[in-house]
């Protein structure tokens, strides 16, 4: 396991996503010491203010002080600066709960499916009629019948992701219960339920470690393009999607509206899928195989 941790750590993409991601956790986290103001107050003096802005504040106490505005004001007057790090909140919230949902569920599915047979050929049915339904599509539906909540996005942003990953864990499953030393678990009457959580379940982890990071890319991303719509949480509660839609009808006089929260949401992609990359390249043997050849 140590060897394995070291590996991982040498790698240049592990480190550099694990980097920023840590900087951008760190970021969310420390929000009310980072000075920020209530990302919801509105100062109509102070509307579509420039980046550096030097203005007279007025807060949620009507208490008027000198204030420099980091990332200008948006068309409401309220600070895009504590807006986009309290958005961080929010993205970051949504990527790694799906991440783990779709993860949990997934995994379940995918051993039940390749290991029953019986149960494969009604399951997986069932995750292809929900892959015949684009994702994006799928989590409209679901926010517009469940209501724009916290819970909601992310259930709705989840559910088409359990069936990539039930995919991906059956392949894993039905690969590996053909091995040697499976047959000789089942040749001695080790139960079931033991061989899928002591044997089975161990050599897919690191397959579903990478897939989790490219889940939690995506979810972050589909939940910015469900607030950008419209579609996701209230204006009220800061995200970057929702931040980048008011932005858009003064894009042309105040475009730095758009650029600071775009910027955050784009490192953060990246910082994911260079992530997952990386553990791709350190935890996948197959591709270590193909690395050693050339």
């Amino acid at each position: 396991m140590n060897a394995t941790f070291k590996r991982v750590l040498k790698n240049g993409a592990v480190r550099f996503g694990l980097i920023i991601l840590s900087v951008l956790f760190f970021i969310a986290l420390s929000a009310p010491i980072l000075g920020t103001v209530d990302p919801a107050w509105l100062d109509a003096v102070n509307m579509n203010q420039k980046p550096m802005a030097q203005v007279d504040w007025t807060g949620p106490d009507n208490q008027t002080a000198p204030r420099t505005l980091i990332m200008g004001t948006d068309s409401f007057g309220r600070d895009i600066y504590s807006r986009v790090i309290y958005g961080a909140r929010v993205s970051l919230t949504v990527g790694v709960t799906v991440a783990i949902v779709s993860l949990i569920i997934g995994t379940f599915f995918g051993l039940m499916a390749g290991y029953f047979r019986r149960v494969d050929a009604i399951l997986m049915r069932v995750m292809d009629g929900m892959m015949a339904i684009p994702g994006i599509l799928l989590a409209i539906a679901l926010v517009a019948a469940w209501g724009a909540r916290l819970s909601t996005v992310i259930i709705a942003i989840a559910v088409p992701e359990i069936p990539r990953v039930t995919r991906l864990v059956r392949s894993l499953v039905l690969s590996i219960r053909e091995e040697p030393y499976i047959e000789a678990a089942v040749s001695i009457g080790t139960p079931t339920w033991k061989i899928l959580l002591k044997h089975v379940l161990p050599n897919s982890i690191a397959p579903m470690i990478v897939q989790g990071t490219y889940v939690c890319a995506s979810a972050i991303l589909l939940e910015a393009i469900l607030s950008f719509l419209g579609l996701g949480l209230p204006s009220e509660i800061p995200t970057w999607g929702n931040i980048m839609a008011e932005a858009r009808v003064v894009f042309s006089s105040a475009p730095h509206n758009m650029w600071f929260p775009g910027v955050f949401l784009g490192l953060t992609v990246l910082a994911v899928n260079v992530l997952g990359d990386g553990l791709r390249d350190t935890l996948d043997p197959k591709f270590n195989k193909r690395g050693g050849a050339r």
